[in-house]
């Protein structure tokens, strides 16, 4: 009697298992579509956004400038609020010295510029009895290759195309066509800084106070204090160092007798914000430089050989005893970044790169990063 009663009882629990079961896959199965679904978008909109920061650079290229230039500033504005300053008075007093330090290094840095472009033609002689040894050389070499390649050379070799390009007729006419163009986007950029700071607290009260627990709006505001310190520690520090390193540049060229040591402290001092690819332009522009004004190739080395022997002491000691404490950032990351940059804005995504990084870092170590590989290679969603 007991042992009929129990069957049925056993029966269901059974069925109740399986039904169990079989909820529990589905369940696994559809969180898997939904985060396979979730993970093709997402690589999709990861592939696309280069491309439409490029086609857009127009638009992008001076807000994202402007943006980092504004978190950098913004321990400047609060020290300004706490002396009693209104919050437009003393987002204005930001934009004026900033812009006042931008104007005082591009005049340093462009007008003795045009005047070297100027004497290039006038200095090409000079740079040819310089690298007469190097030329002499090189000559001797091609002829050699060129004996040895006509011993074993089975076809006729056909003579290159050349291709005439179309050079601008003057250093001025260029300035001329791209002045309109760069002044609006200077003027544009500068109305994001000051709108920005200018609304910096209320931005941040609203972003904190609209969380809906206690634990997201602490989680907020450490990651935006986060991000600004992040960003204006690496900015203000390596400013400092690279003024530094350009003003003792200056030094050494002006002891040297190199013409514009100003010039070309300051065409260091911007290089350096570019990792690895600045200081090599930098070595080859006053190894250029050298050329026009000394008389051999040995006198042309000197200023290249001086900024390298000062970056490598700055490179490998001094900047990371004064900035790897704060910020750790792998070379490898830092050079994805220099080439991703680079190849969507130039020159000016080459110097957006290492703080836009830094930003990117700061937000996602605070906010998690994706397990992309569990997904893939393990059984979780």
């Amino acid at each position: 009697m007991d042992a009929r009663t129990n069957k049925p009882s056993q029966v269901d629990d059974d069925v109740a298992d399986d039904a169990r079961l079989i909820a529990e896959t589905i369940s696994i199965k559809r969180d898997r579509l939904l985060a396979s679904l979730t993970l093709i978008a997402g690589i999709g909109l990861v592939i696309m956004i280069p491309f439409a920061l490029r086609a857009g650079a127009e638009f992008f290229m001076p807000v994202t400038a402007a943006l980092v230039v504004a978190i950098a500033l913004v321990p400047m504005l609060e020290w300004f609020e706490r002396r009693g300053i209104p919050a437009k008075a003393s987002a204005g007093l930001c934009v004026v010295l900033f812009l006042a330090l931008a104007m005082f290094a591009i005049g340093s840095i462009v007008i003795p510029a045009t005047d070297w472009v100027a004497q290039v033609p006038t200095k090409i002689s000079k740079v040819r009895d310089a690298l007469e040894p190097v030329i002499r050389l090189y000559k001797h070499l091609d002829r050699w290759i060129e004996r040895a390649t006509s011993q074993i050379a089975i076809a006729p070799v056909q003579k290159t195309p050349t291709v005439n390009v179309e050079q601008p007729h003057s250093m001025l006419g260029l300035l001329t066509s791209s002045a309109p163009h760069l002044l609006i986007q200077l003027f544009f950029a500068l109305l994001v800084i000051f709108f920005f700071l200018a609304g910096w607290t209320a931005m941040r009260k609203k972003a904190i106070v609209t969380r809906g627990s206690f634990e997201g709006a602490l989680t907020t505001a450490r990651v935006i204090q986060q991000v600004v310190d992040a960003t204006s520690t690496y900015l203000g520090t390596i400013t400092l160092i690279n003024i530094g390193l350009g003003a003792l540049t200056a030094l050494v060229l002006w002891f040297l007798g190199m013409p514009s040591p100003v010039m070309w402290g300051g065409i260091v001092a911007v290089a350096n914000y570019i990792p690895y690819l600045g200081p090599i332009v930098c070595a080859l522009l006053l190894f250029v430089g050298g050329l026009m004004t000394y008389p051999d190739i040995w006198g042309a080395m000197l200023p290249p050989a001086a900024f390298i022997s000062f970056h490598l002491i700055e490179a490998n000691f001094f900047t990371p005893m004064v900035v790897g404490h704060r910020l750790t950032i792998s070379p490898l990351s830092i050079l994805v970044s220099l080439s991703f940059w680079a190849w969507v804005w130039g020159t000016t995504g080459a110097l957006l790169a290492v703080p836009l990084l830094i930003i990117m870092k700061t937000i996602f170590s605070a906010a998690g990063t994706p397990d992309i590989a569990g997904f893939l290679f393990e059984h979780g969603t």
